[in-house]
């Protein structure tokens, strides 16, 4: 550490965990990653803190988990350094803003999706190094106007396709590009090149003349490609070169045999080739210490360790389609897309034209409104960034990819076998409540009377009156119950329709009703209490239960544009159905309400918990876990006292006295401990440290899975 006038501005801390997971699955391994108590997210929050921060190297500590955007907060970092870990995910896309960045090194980890495109927003980067990790996608262009670079590495990765003249990167000295899938010609390359790394490739055509030119190259490996043509005598020749290998290529013809070779030369492979003849003098054996590797070629020495001449007679490759012809095919083909857009704008404008006028405002409205609903945590930059596709498509496959499919597949399985959102009137829910009954009512809260009916096809319903409000014009609130109904998620309860009772411009007076589908096995919270040991769920039942709801939660926050956030967030509103899936009510409620919730129920929790007044969906969630973790007799105390116990909830005796009976009884020790260390971050006074909602995921995850292994162990 290194500190100047009393300001931490370097950090340098080099672990003796394996340089790489074997088998990395997204959870923490012991003994070779950090605990799974350990939050990524969390960690770059306390870490930007130290804003003067200059040099960031954290190598080989086992640190596990996506690289959070927020690591942009280090505005002051030029030296950043996370290599041999186990990151994974995309690269953030912020680390653009950090222009101050002059070497940025990913090397050994576990980063996929599309190789970012955004390095020219770099200025100043001067080393870039993110070999062997699973990135995909085309060598990313905005490289080429990184006239700083002077180090590239993007080795041990899958890129594909062609690879770009680099010859605009002046500065450069190594390039490292071996281990992916490229597939075109070579390019040319800047004059200053010291060494290039292009082996194991799919690289074809001949060895560009340019080459010749590269009088500062000491170390070239173009090993294992699909090169042919002559062999380039002119690299032989180089001033500077010592190491040079074209091996396992398709190269022919013979070599000059008045060939002066470079006087720092030490090594040649140019083995599994088709070259035929004789060598030169200064490639023989008799040329001194320089060593030279030639067998599987069909030439006239080393007789023993070549092939038959007839062998690398050239073979006709099939050459790629003519000039002409891919005139014609991309004639063809930007005719054909010029008709679709011709067609799609004309759609557009009759679209515009029948609805812009009236629609804009109001969906600007709803944007600004949920902008405006966004607590400290969820600020619009994050709504904004959540709209970019690209990295909503990245972040999906990252979740998928360790099993957390729920963002875009949730969408999908909500929707199949849902019934569309559809308008109801007054008279259906009448039928359906016998006129509002009293004894209909299941509940009544700050969001309205909640009744339980039945359809006049059979179909039971819960029909919940939302209260007036003077905020929205009528056409207002319709968009903004399409909103709500766009919601469609296997964790959240089906909004079947609505109904708006009065016809009025203004929403005052009228009576607005939604209708959902009717959940039959009751609340979360009455199978927490001990008073009905034959209801009460076990430890592994109760996470079962919270993956559910903060799946779903996610998707509220995450799966649609903008996130539904502020969703007052209670034991009572998690329901189970018929089968036990846990299914979360009264979400998105605030949109088309002015019923505030707070992070407490009924508004207490706040001032009683000493917290900060917070519509914070991970505030309420936190005490949800709580609730789990302690039952409903012993967290209705809601003092600063009972979060102090659980902070302190480390020693068995402690456990002992707060924890509920059932919890103790069913769950490990080692799960308990990931659930109590995330309940305590998620109820945090200061809001800017509590986890993500991924973060909460993969902890409760990973504490099935450990609970898991004790069972099984256990059995055993």
């Amino acid at each position: 550490m290194t500190c100047q006038n009393n300001v931490v501005t370097e950090l340098r801390v080099v672990g003796d965990k394996p340089a790489k997971v074997k088998n990395f699955v997204g959870f923490a391994i012991p003994n070779q990653t950090l605990s799974g108590s350990f939050s990524m997210d969390s960690f770059v929050t306390t870490l930007s803190r130290l804003t003067s921060l200059r040099v960031l190297s954290l190598v080989s500590l086992g640190i596990w988990g996506p690289l959070p955007d927020k690591i942009h907060r280090l505005s002051s970092l030029e030296y950043l350094d996370l290599s041999s870990n186990n990151l994974f995910g995309s690269i953030p896309p912020k680390i653009s803003t950090m222009v101050k960045l002059q070497t940025l090194n990913l090397d050994d980890n576990f980063f996929n999706g599309t190789v970012p495109n955004w390095f020219d927003s770099l200025s100043n980067l001067t080393i870039l190094s993110i070999r062997n990790n699973q990135l995909k996608g085309a060598f990313p262009s905005s490289i080429q106007r990184v006239t700083t670079l002077v180090d590239l590495i993007l080795s041990g990765n899958d890129l594909s396709g062609k690879l770009p003249n680099l010859d605009r990167l002046s500065k450069l000295n190594v390039l490292d590009l071996s281990g992916n899938n490229l597939d075109s010609d070579l390019p040319s390359m800047p004059k200053g090149l010291v060494m290039a790394f292009l082996s194991n490739n799919s690289l074809s055509g001949e060895v560009p003349g340019q080459y010749s030119q590269l009088s500062q190259l000491q170390h070239f490996d173009m090993s294992f490609n699909k090169l042919s043509g002559k062999l380039p005598a002119s690299l032989l020749s180089l001033p500077n070169i010592s190491y040079l290998n074209l091996a396992s290529n398709m190269l022919s013809g013979s070599l000059p045999d008045h060939l002066n070779c470079g006087s720092k030369l030490q090594l040649v492979d140019i083995s599994n080739n088709r070259l035929t003849g004789g060598l030169p003098y200064c490639l023989s054996t008799e040329s001194g210490n320089r060593v030279v590797k030639l067998g599987g070629n069909c030439l006239s020495v080393d007789l023993r360790h070549q092939h038959a001449e007839s062998s690398c007679i050239d073979v006709p490759v099939k050459r790629k389609p003519s000039g002409e012809k891919k005139i014609v095919v991309l004639v063809g083909v930007i005719a054909g897309i010029f008709v679709i857009i011709v067609l799609l704008a004309f759609g557009l404008l009759m679209v515009c034209k029948r609805y812009c006028p009236l629609g804009i405002s109001e969906q600007h409205l709803l944007h600004k409104a949920a902008q405006e609903k966004s607590v400290t945590g969820f600020s619009s930059e994050i709504l904004s960034n959540a709209s970019r596709s690209s990295s909503k498509k990245n972040s999906e496959q990252t979740l998928q990819k360790f099993g957390f499919s729920f963002i875009s597949e949730a969408a999908n399985l909500g929707i199949q076998g849902r019934p569309a959102c559809r308008s109801f009137t007054i008279e259906e829910l009448k039928e359906a409540t016998n006129n509002f009954n009293n004894s209909a009512i299941l509940g009544d809260g700050s969001h309205g009377k909640l009744y339980r009916g039945t359809l006049e096809n059979g179909t039971q319903v819960a029909i919940r009156r939302i209260p007036s409000s003077k905020k929205y014009s009528m056409r207002n609130l319709k968009l903004r119950l399409d909103l709500l109904a766009k919601l469609r998620h296997p964790h959240l309860v089906c909004l079947l329709g609505h109904c708006i009772d009065g016809g009025e411009q203004d929403y005052t007076g009228n009576k607005v009703f939604l209708v959902y589908e009717y959940v039959s096995n009751g609340n979360f919270g009455a199978y927490l209490t001990e008073d009905n040991p034959g209801k009460v769920l076990n430890w592994s039942e109760r996470l079962a239960v919270l993956i559910s709801v903060a799946k779903a939660i996610h998707f509220l926050h995450t799966g649609v544009i903008p996130g539904f956030f502020n969703n007052r967030l209670k034991e009572n509103n998690i329901l189970l159905d018929e089968y036990g899936i846990a299914k979360l009510s009264d979400y998105g409620l605030s949109i088309v309400s002015e019923a505030a919730g707070t992070c407490g129920e009924n508004g207490e929790g706040p001032k009683s918990w000493q917290l900060e007044r917070l519509e914070d969906d991970v505030c309420s969630f936190g005490f949800i876990l709580l609730e789990s973790l302690v039952g409903p007799s012993v967290s209705a105390r809601r003092d600063k006292f009972l979060l102090d116990e659980l902070a302190s909830c480390s020693s068995q005796e402690g456990r002992q006295k707060l924890l509920s009976p059932i919890v103790l009884a069913t769950c490990s020790q080692e799960s308990l401990s990931i659930v109590v260390t995330i309940t305590n971050k998620c109820i945090c006074s200061e809001s800017w440290s509590r986890p993500s909602f991924e973060d909460i995921l993969w902890n409760l995850q990973y504490a099935v899975q450990v609970q898991g292994t004790a069972d099984g162990e256990h059995h055993r």
